[in-house]
């Protein structure tokens, strides 16, 4: 079977150099590398902790949410989630999501299942494809209790196949999807 590559680019980016050199610019609409993790109580891996948001609370630090971002995903469900800090590794960045927005500093967590995604951008329609690649992460809290943070006004451990896809923030539902979870 012959395959015609001639068009193929290769996920090689450098703000110089060129096609010939192997390297292409960004794609249009953007490159996101995020971590999610998914965290469970003990012994029920089919619930997970959800949060809604404190939009007053440090999100640009620990979430890469600007304040309007934040304030339209206040009131909706989410996971513990951020994009990649520069150079951060996805292990470090889950144990940092963890410490930073959960106060959990020391909690295991699993190796991460990858996602990779591209889709039109509904900020930016006008623009080509987004690309998403996601790090999910599986966690186990210590106890059947939520965790409590400054940063959120609500956490706590839902079952996603009870949830309506309209009450989660940022497509975190499409996360939990690729997750293995059933959404209501």
């Amino acid at each position: 079977m012959s395959t015609d590559t001639s068009g193929r680019r290769f996920a090689r980016f450098a703000p110089t150099g060129s096609p010939s050199d192997g390297y292409f610019g960004l794609p249009e609409d953007g490159l996101c590398l995020s971590v999610f993790v998914v965290v469970s109580p003990p012994g029920e891996s089919r619930r997970a902790l959800l949060g809604k948001i404190d939009p007053a609370g440090p999100w640009h630090e620990i979430g890469a949410l600007n304040p309007e971002r934040a304030r339209s995903t206040a009131g909706r469900w989410m996971l513990p989630s951020s994009q990649l800090v520069f150079f951060e590794s996805p292990d470090d960045a889950a144990r940092r999501i963890l410490r930073e927005q959960l106060g959990a500093p020391e909690l295991p967590v699993g190796a991460p299942r990858v996602f990779s995604e591209t889709y039109q951008s509904r900020r930016h329609p006008e623009q080509t494809h987004h690309w998403d690649l996601h790090f999910v992460y599986r966690a186990e809290w210590p106890s059947s209790d939520p965790p409590h943070h400054a940063a959120w006004r609500e956490l706590a451990f839902l079952d996603p196949a009870r949830v309506a896809r309209s009450e989660f923030a940022r497509s975190h539902e499409e996360i939990l999807e690729l997750a293995g979870f059933r959404i209501g």
